[in-house]
Formats: structure tokens, C-alpha cells, sequence
């Protein structure tokens, strides 16, 4: 249906982009509290491709909601990349990626954003950053960006287990070996002092290295070069033994983490998704956080991992080539293991005054009931040392008219929300932030930050937008088009192109390799 449509919303938006350049910023997700909540649609299932086993779970698409109806929007923060590590591994590859594997905030997180930290002298580990602009192509609407920036925190003594797939299916060249060079990496950001334990599983499991200081090399190089793939996978039995390890070796006050590297394809003993879930919940009560990494094309278990990632309390992605195995292991592995804020949640409120209905992109998988959101024993999304969250909405004043092709339900009855509204009579969004010390239980109390903007601080024109928000809606635009939302179509492709071109706006690593992958699949999107 979005092939025949208007480039709607993202689309429409998109579409101007060539003009003036467009700003993005993330998606979140917005469930009712006190009536029914929004309705996320979710596409047909699709055949794999037939060189493909791979298993997604398609989150849908978020759909408009009515202000009156429902003003909160609450979700978990959320900073996994393997969505957008998949479209790179595809891309690389001259594929295109499953729709069902599009998680649109985490191909918006996976950039840098240049939003200030908070002041050494502040006592909240993060700071707030919002946005506001018009659409340039539907008047009444706007765009809304939502910023998190987390502090730098010093490192911490690590205990880290890596646990291990050995089983058949982790014998091809882009698994195993990449495996052992993200290991191999890793000492290099340890430091002397710090525990390492390596836990392998296949048919059976084994511990291959008790916990040893990470200045051994000596004796553990030689357990990482001896790794070999062969058999069964157990993977529930070898996330049993790993935990165990970690417990062993803990270190109060410091990092506990089991890294998981795997494609996912367990079939021996616990198996389901649920199970696996049911297992770590279980686990993490000790304060242990758990890490996935997938590796490899063909089989990988994206739904599994993702969830279990969740379920542990810490961040899915997919290593997909040398070069990444080496950044992430000396760019990412700590800083996504020294959390800074547990249990992160976010609660975006709409002043049903000023606005008419809104759409948050992405963050389907993040979904919290807003009766939730200060129920303390419901988990959220950590965020880790100097991380960022972004979630952009898009806002149709009470002037504009609610997009096809999905609209927006009317409130039932036409009855207006039932509980109080705490937004400021005047302002255009509440932002309330939920989250725990790192270290805290499950039972302690959580603190809560606030932010608000008003209409008057919003920008005056889309052009004025900074070059940041202009990336990140243009990356989020793409996203859509690439699982399909009904709310986009490969006719934006040419104005989303101009933005992306735009000079000083791909002037990093990261993203200039993004725009010749969206160059290199733009044909095969518009045949689509």
C-alpha cells in the first residue's frame, strides 16, 4: 500500500527534503493508559528469501494517536544497533534487508548527536535535550525530537564471561573467527586486574577458562585460539554456566557481563523465546547484565537475541566484518557495560490543547503501558557510560488533519482522557524521564527528571534546524522505506538523497559510509 501512497508524514516530509534538508530524530512508542491503548499495526508475514533462514519478529508500525484520546507516549530507552548493523551487513552485500528486521530507533541511535552532557556539578547522570520545527509539507504538523545524553563515567573493575557458540553452525568465516578477534580485541581495553572467563557451548558445555587476570595473555590467547565449531547447541545450558562463572568471579561495586556470541540457533534443551527470556530474568537478579552479539548471515536469530538482550539488561548487536569485530571491541565494549542509568523510561505528554494527534517512529519493541511508567518493579532500557537516546515524533497541531492511510482512531465515545494532565497549560510537550542508580534493585525506588517545550521555542522554519535533527529524520525517513511502512514510499528517495548529500552533513566515518550504502541500495528500493 505505501508504494501507491504520498510520501506521508516521514514521506511527505522527505520529499521537501531536497530543498531545505531535513532533520530526524528517533521514534518511540505510545501505548493508552486509562482507555485501550494505540494499535500497532503489523505487516502480513513474508516469505524469508531463499537463501535465508533468519528469524525476525516485525515489531509493525506506530500508528497516529489522538491527543484527547490518549496524550502519554511511554516507552523504554533503548541504545541496540543490530537492526542498522544488519542493513550494513545487507547492504555490503547488495541485498536488501528483511522489513521485519527494521528497528527504526536503532538505525537513528546507531549515530553520533552532538547534545551537550550534563554539567560535572549535576547530580542526574543525563540531560534533556528537546527540539521542535514545522513540516515544511503539512501545515499543522510538526516535528518533535527528544534527546538523551548520558555522562562519561570512569571505567570500573570488570568480570567478564564470554560465553561462546562452538556449535556447527559457527564454523563459516564471518562467525567463529570474528568471535575470536572481538575476544582477542577486548584485552586491549581491559585493564590488568580485570577477570575474563570463557564459557563455550555446542553439544555439551565447558568451561575453557575460569576467571584470569586480563594481563595473562599468555595463557589466555591460547584459549581463544583454540576455539573450534562442531555439533549441537545448548544454548540454555551454556547461559547457566556462564551466569555461574560470573557469580564466582563477582566483584561488588564493579562491572558483572556475560557476552553472548552467537548466531542465535540453539536447538538443544531450552529453546523458545520465551523460555530463554523466562532463564536470564532470572539470572540478572544476581547483577549479572548480559550482552548479545550475532554474528554471521543465514541463520542468524535476531528475534531471540534481541529479546534476550532485553531480558539481561544490556545491548544487541551484530558484528558483521573484521574491521567492525575491532572497533567494537575497543570502541563499544565497556562503554555498553558501565551503565550510568537502570531502568530507563520515558513518558512523553501532548498538551491535548495544541495538539491534535501524534506518531512516535520506532520504539514498538519498547512499548510501556503509561500505568507503568512509575510502577518501579517494571523494567525499562539501561543506558551506558556516554550514550545517547534520540525519539522523534511527528505532531499534527489542532489547525492540520491526521494523515492516511492508517488516520488516527477517534476517542471513544468522544470522551476526553480520564486522568489529570500534568503538561503546562502553554506548552507543547511534558518529557519525564524514569530511572534507577546503577547497582539498585529491582525494588528500589526510582528517581524521575522533567523537561518541557514550549511552542515559542520551537524553530521557525524546518531549514533552521540543526544539521544533527536533519540526519537523524532523513536516517529515520529511509528506515521507514526500507520495512515498509505504510506511512512511506520509494518516491521520497530522491528528496531524502539531497540530505543526505548535503555538504557538512555525512562528514564522519560512520556516516559517509552510511550514504554509499544508501546510494548502493536506492535502485533496488525503488524496484521494489
Amino acid at each position: 500500500m505505501g508504494k501507491l501512497l504520498p510520501f506521508l508524514f516521514l514521506g511527505s516530509l522527505a520529499v521537501g527534503f531536497g530543498a531545505c534538508g531535513m532533520d530526524g530524530t528517533m521514534a518511540m512508542d505510545a501505548e493508552g493508559s486509562g482507555s485501550p491503548p494505540a494499535v500497532v499495526t503489523p505487516r502480513p508475514p513474508e516469505p524469508a528469501p531463499s537463501d535465508s533462514a533468519e528469524r525476525y519478529s516485525d515489531p509493525g508500525t506506530q500508528p497516529f494517536v489522538m491527543t484527547r484520546h490518549d496524550p502519554l507516549s511511554t516507552f523504554g530507552a533503548d541504545v541496540d544497533t543490530a537492526s542498522y548493523d544488519i542493513f550494513r551487513r545487507d547492504a555490503a552485500a547488495g541485498r536488501l534487508s528483511d522489513p521485519k528486521s527494521v528497528r527504526l530507533e536503532e538505525y537513528v541511535n546507531s549515530f553520533h548527536y552532538a547534545y551537550e552532557p550534563p554539567s560535572a556539578e549535576s547530580d542526574t547522570p543525563f540531560a534533556i535535550h528537546l527540539a521542535a520545527a514545522p513540516s515544511l509539507f503539512n501545515e499543522g504538523t510538526l516535528l518533535l525530537r527528544v534527546g538523551i545524553q548520558g555522562k562519561v563515567a570512569p571505567p570500573s573493575a570488570a568480570n567478564i564471561v564470554f560465553l561462546v557458540d562452538v556449535s556447527g553452525s559457527m564454523a563459516s568465516p564471518d562467525k567463529l573467527p570474528l568471535v575470536k578477534l572481538v575476544l582477542t580485541q577486548s584485552l586491549n581495553v581491559l585493564q590488568p586486574t580485570d577477570r575474563v572467563s570463557i564459557v563455550t557451548y555446542a553439544g555439551y558445555t565447558s568451561v575453557a577458562l575460569g576467571p584470569t587476570a586480563a594481563s595473562e595473555r599468555t595463557t589466555i590467547q591460547p584459549v581463544i585460539d583454540g576455539l573450534g565449531a562442531g555439533g549441537g547447541t545448548a544454548g540454555a545450558s551454556g547461559i547457566r554456566l556462564a551466569y555461574e562463572q560470573a557469580r564466582a568471579g563477582f566483584i561488588e561495586g564493579g562491572i558483572n557481563h556475560v557476552v553472548l556470541c552467537t548466531d542465535g540457533d540453539f536447538n538443544l534443551g531450552l529453546s523458545s523465546d520465551a523460555e530463554l527470556v523466562s532463564l536470564i530474568e532470572t539470572e540478572r537478579k544476581s547483577g549479572v547484565t548480559l550482552t548479545t552479539l550475532g554474528f554471521g548471515y543465514g541463520n542468524l536469530n535476531d528475534s531471540m537475541m534481541e529479546k534476550v538482550s532485553d531480558a539481561g539488561n544490556g545491548i544487541y548487536s551484530v558484528i558483521i566484518d573484521a574491521d567492525h569485530a575491532i572497533h567494537y571491541a575497543n570502541r563499544k565494549l565497556l562503554s555498553t557495560m558501565i551503565h550510568i542509568a537502570k531502568d530507563m523510561k520515558i513518558q512523553v505528554e501532548l498538551n491535548p490543547e495544541l495538539v491534535l494527534a501524534y506518531r512516535l517512529l520506532g520504539y514498538e519493541d519498547r512499548a510501556i503501558a503509561d500505568d507503568d511508567f512509575r510502577d518501579d518493579l517494571v523494567d525499562g532500557g539501561e543506558v551506558g557510560a556516554g550514550h545517547r537516546v534520540t525519539a522523534l515524533y511527528e505532531i499534527v497541531r489542532t489547525n492540520g488533519v491526521v494523515p492516511e492511510p492508517l488516520g488516527a482512531p477517534a476517542p471513544l465515545d468522544g470522551a476526553l482522557y480520564a486522568d489529570a494532565v500534568e503538561v503546562a497549560e502553554g506548552d507543547l510537550a511534558l518529557v519525564k524521564v524514569r530511572y534507577k542508580q546503577p547497582g539498585a534493585a529491582e525494588t528500589d525506588a526510582a528517581f524521575e527528571v522533567r523537561a518541557s517545550l514550549a511552542p515559542t521555542n520551537a524553530a521557525g522554519a524546518y531549514s533552521e534546524l540543526d544539521g544533527d535533527f536533519r540526519w537523524a529524520y532523513a536516517v529515520a525517513s529511509f528506515a521507514e522505506i526500507v520495512k515498509e511502512s505504510p506511512y512511506s514510499s520509494p518516491q521520497g528517495l530522491p528528496a531524502i538523497a539531497d540530505i543526505f548529500h548535503t555538504a557538512g552533513l555525512s562528514n564522519t566515518p560512520d556516516r559517509s559510509e552510511f550514504v554509499g550504502l544508501f546510494d548502493k541500495m536506492r535502485p533496488l528500493l525503488e524496484a521494489r
